[in-house]
């Protein structure tokens, strides 16, 4: 596992520059990261505040607050 803050700022930076929120596999696909990484990285934005995350229709997305 790679440096958690490291890889949240990658997904902050996905987000960032996305035009609203994007779906998780959408995510992993632009930061490639795995799916391990990627999750302790929702884990430490979400903590902070930084992230919000809604399921629609059985789909996951990601958004910054």
């Amino acid at each position: 596992m790679q440096n958690v803050g490291t890889n949240a700022g990658l997904v902050w930076q996905a987000l960032n520059g996305a035009e609203g929120a994007l779906e998780v596999k959408n995510l992993k696909k632009v930061t490639k990261l795995t799916d391990k990484d990627l999750y302790a990285s929702f884990g430490w934005l979400l903590r902070e505040g930084k992230i919000s995350i809604q399921e629609e229709n059985k789909e996951v997305f990601v958004s910054l607050v």
